[in-house]
């Protein structure tokens, strides 16, 4: 039997869930609550194999007690169960250690077959927040400056030489204004608080 413990705020949901998953020959229900900090005496009590956690409750959020769970419960999986799916919510919870991601969309069948499934180790993601996912890690393998047009990166060179934006302006054959613009698209790029900072980006990553 796989032992289930739902934590969800709102009654009609939780009691939903738990009816359709009571009617499952392998789930066994030996807990719920309506709350995060509920929530997390009710699964440290029960020490369940699964969690259905929401997110968004009063008196502790899905997100804290996720965290929690999990600094205690190790072994836990827990599988968010939330209308959210916006980066503010995904990445914590994820961060928070949650093993699955689903929506409140998700059909009784689609729930069931995720608690199946985190028992067996193997994680559900929802595909908008796989999308979410991808899409993050894409852009932590490009380098800020790799963003950079080619003549923001000429701008650049000249910023690591100490040139003023006139100088820069006379070398590359462009007006002050433009300079400026590419400074403050440099700047917008790198992340970078001023001119000073870039140059020293410049070096650290050897791009002289």
């Amino acid at each position: 039997m796989i032992r289930v413990v739902v934590v969800d705020d709102h009654d009609v949901v939780r009691k939903g869930v738990i009816t359709y998953l009571e009617t499952e020959d392998n789930l066994e229900i030996v807990g719920e609550a309506s709350s995060g900090k509920k929530g997390i005496e009710v699964v440290l009590k029960e020490k369940p194999d699964v969690v259905l956690m929401d997110l968004m409750m009063e008196n502790g959020n899905g997100i804290e007690a996720t965290k929690e769970i999990m600094t205690k419960l190790p072994n836990c999986k827990i599988i968010i169960l939330t209308s959210y799916y916006d980066d503010q919510q995904v990445f914590p919870a994820l961060k928070a250690g949650a093993f699955s991601y689903i929506l409140k969309t998700s059909s009784a069948d689609e729930i069931s077959d995720a608690i199946q499934k985190a028992y067996q180790g193997d994680t559900v993601i929802e595909p908008k927040v796989a999308n979410k996912m991808m899409t993050s890690f894409r852009s932590q393998q490009i380098k800020p400056h790799e963003q950079l047009t080619e003549r923001e990166l000429e701008v650049l060179m000249c910023i690591g030489e100490g040139l003023t934006n006139q100088e820069i302006g006379e070398r590359l054959f462009i007006g002050i204004k433009t300079v400026k613009t590419h400074v403050s698209n440099i700047l917008s790029k790198l992340d970078v608080k001023d001119r000073t900072q870039a140059a020293v980006y410049a070096h650290r990553n050897g791009l002289f």
